[in-house]
């Protein structure tokens, strides 16, 4: 089966492609290159031992993707391209709103020209927003509080509504909530532009001497020790999620919802504990003022993806950290340009 990445080279795309590569399929990728490097996909096939197209394509530009197109016939999509920072979202919101869902509108115009109508869409948990009840539900109602989680929300309802428009579309959406960890070789993994937006490498960060201490943002929360709680799931579980979303679509199933995480949340002072342990690094922190659009507590009901895609996540806190280590480690730089 061949497949169509967007948004390959990036954290999640490229450890999804080495797994689609090691399950057998043909991966080719498309990435604007924005918040990604192509050494990741040099890695990727290092350590899958197979070859994958890359077209270096941003989904605004309709001719050179649909170019990509025409190179091969493609029996789905796995669609990460997108900007994804909620703190940039709120202080640059039109930015987002045209990146995100026009390059997904795009994207699907570009997909039915050519007859592809299987989409694996990544979705946020950040569509739920605060939820007076944790764990959170497929089911419960969406209430975003930025403009990156609600770009996820809207394009969720404009698949949806595509869906509605034309049954012959198979589209799972995903809820991811907090991606983490790195691929146990050390070779791939997370290496975020700038200051990092979220927890794990910038812990890591902090680690290797590339930042001098972390900042955690409120610690006011009503949670056990003040500081925000969140999933946080492996890459490498999630990136299993999607070949089993794959799976799904071949059921014909119309659109699915799934989150994609592990039924359980951490705070951020459990997560710095949990990587000082891994580490063997003490790890400087101080507190500064909470974030706009952040929530209190986050985490998933993932029973339903446990049930119908026969998924879940193997992999805990302690090798999250370890992972994430031993990535940061050996490139404390990240990937070289």
């Amino acid at each position: 089966m061949n497949i169509l990445v967007t948004g390959g080279a990036g954290y999640i795309g490229s450890h999804t492609c080495l797994e689609l590569l090691n399950a057998g399929f043909d991966v080719t990728v498309v990435d604007n290159l924005s918040n990604s490097k192509k050494e990741s996909l040099k890695r990727v096939q290092e350590l899958a031992g197979k070859t994958l197209p890359f077209f270096e394509v941003d989904l605004l530009d309709r001719v050179s993707l649909e170019s990509v197109f025409e190179s091969k016939r493609f029996e789905a999509v796995i669609h990460f391209a997108g900007l994804k920072a909620v703190g940039e979202s709120v202080s640059f919101p039109l930015k987002y709103y045209q990146n995100n869902i026009t390059g997904t509108i795009v994207l699907c115009e570009t997909m039915s020209k050519y007859g592809i109508k299987n989409l694996v869409f990544s979705s946020s948990a950040t569509v739920y927003g605060d939820q007076p009840i944790v764990p959170l539900q497929e089911g419960f109602p969406c209430q975003p509080t930025n403009p990156y989680g609600r770009t996820k929300w809207m394009i969720e309802l404009i698949l949806q509504d595509l869906y509605q428009a034309d049954p012959d579309w198979n589209i799972a959406l995903l809820r991811y909530f907090n991606p983490v960890g790195a691929h146990s070789s050390g070779l791939i993994g997370e290496d975020p532009q700038g200051t990092p937006n979220n927890l794990l490498p910038y812990i890591a960060q902090v680690a290797v001497g590339r930042l001098p201490k972390l900042k955690i943002f409120g610690n006011d929360y009503p949670t056990s020790d003040g500081t925000g709680i969140r999933d946080y799931i492996h890459v490498v579980d999630l990136a299993h999620g999607h070949l089993k979303a794959l799976d799904k679509l071949q059921e014909d199933p119309g659109v699915v919802i799934y989150n994609l995480g592990t039924n359980r949340g951490y705070s951020v002072l459990e997560v710095l504990k949990a990587f000082e342990a891994a580490s063997q690094k003490e790890i400087p922190y101080e507190f500064v003022e909470r974030r706009p659009g952040d929530v209190a507590v986050s985490y998933a009901d993932a029973s339903k993806a446990n049930t119908e895609l026969n998924w879940e996540c193997s992999r805990g806190i302690k090798e999250i950290c370890v992972d994430m280590w031993r990535w940061q480690s050996t490139n404390p730089q990240g990937y070289p340009d």
